[in-house]
């Protein structure tokens, strides 16, 4: 089986990161030959970089980037995906470090011969859980905007546990991209569907975290309404 690379983004996760480390490792071991972890760490200041660097003493499966700033998202996996890149890696994971995506779904994830495979809650047998009406009618309502407006069939556009080929990632420009938040997900997304890579859907139970700080803001979201048009009119994501 293929050798992957679960990229994790960090900040402020002291309280999460060791248990969805431990948590996720066995299911990457039952899924790949060679399961590796990257921890992206944007300077936390609660101690989450000196969790990670314990952990990466401990596993050798585990490995640590430190970055000095908050960057956003987007900026933390793109850093992320160029160590993958670089590290010969064939299929690079993203997902979140809160527990929101059950790292028991990695082998599902793993286990598709799909050049991109989105985690979905909207897909028959996804599903939310913890997400009061407001929040759920806003990641509805803003993948169904998203969709609409780019004209893709993808029903989950702003998810963030989805695993890519290698292939798709080196072809989609990445210096180019400088969306964050949904609006990164969303245009990755349409990027490889634009250049004709299969992508698929597979079902995923997102609960919302119970342990630290949503990283969800208004300016996030206000972001990916009008980054949309931009990312439609994008040259660099429409190749001709």
């Amino acid at each position: 089986m293929p050798a992957a690379w679960l990229v994790l983004p960090t900040y402020n996760e002291a309280e999460n990161l060791e248990r969805i480390v431990r948590a996720a490792l066995p299911h990457l071991a039952s899924a790949v030959d060679d399961p590796h972890i990257l921890v992206v760490d944007d300077g936390s200041p609660d101690g989450t970089g000196d969790i990670a660097d314990r952990l990466a003493a401990e596993f050798a499966e585990v490995e640590v980037l430190h970055r000095t700033a908050k960057e956003g998202l987007g900026r933390a996996y793109l850093a992320g995906f160029a160590e993958a890149l670089a590290a010969g890696y064939g299929r690079i994971v993203e997902m979140d470090a809160d527990f929101s995506h059950d790292p028991a779904a990695l082998p599902l994830l793993l286990g598709t011969d799909a050049d991109l495979v989105l985690g979905s809650r909207y897909v028959r047998g996804g599903s939310t859980v913890n997400w009061g009406f407001g929040r759920r009618a806003l990641s509805r309502g803003g993948s169904l905007y998203a969709r609409t407006i780019l004209g893709v069939p993808v029903r989950d556009l702003t998810g963030g546990f989805k695993c890519f080929r290698r292939k798709v990632l080196e072809s989609l420009d990445l210096g180019s991209v400088r969306s964050t938040g949904y609006a990164f997900q969303i245009e990755l997304t349409y990027r490889a569907l634009r250049r004709g890579f299969r992508v698929v859907e597979v079902p995923i139970t997102f609960a919302d975290r119970r342990v630290g700080q949503s990283k969800m803001s208004r300016s996030i979201v206000l972001e990916a309404l009008w980054k949309v048009w931009k990312i439609r009119f994008d040259p660099d994501a429409n190749p001709h």
